[in-house]
């Protein structure tokens, strides 16, 4: 058993657990909304899609937005997945991100969708 993300006790007071599919899917979510240089001891870890949010939109941010984010996930979880493809929009305020990727120990192909008020 793995540790559940975002972090939370259970009804018994004790560490939440989570299985390991859905144990890859928080690490999925924290690679994405993870900022460079946020994580003291891993400044380069994350992602930052967050931070594109706010650039104008255009087919060419939007290649971009998604090779930034498979290349984050390949660096980070690349032992652990194959990413198949990824899907990354931006409408009003809201974030959307969509990752088909397989797990290399089970080979069980999985769709994650991810999706952030941005602020």
């Amino acid at each position: 058993m793995h540790i559940d993300y975002p972090f939370h006790v259970t009804a018994t007071g004790r560490t939440a657990e989570t299985d390991f599919e859905d144990h890859i899917r928080d690490l999925i979510e924290q690679v994405l909304f993870t900022s460079p240089g946020e994580r003291v001891n891993r400044p380069d870890f994350g992602c930052g899609v967050m931070q594109l949010v706010f650039a104008p939109n255009s087919d060419e941010l939007a290649t971009a937005t998604q090779f930034l984010v498979q290349g984050s996930l390949q660096q980070w979880l690349g032992e652990l997945i194959n990413i198949e493809a990824v899907d990354v929009r931006s409408e009003n305020s809201r974030l959307h991100v969509e990752v088909r990727y397989v797990i290399r120990r089970s080979e069980d192909r999985r769709i994650a969708r991810f999706e952030r008020e941005v602020t």
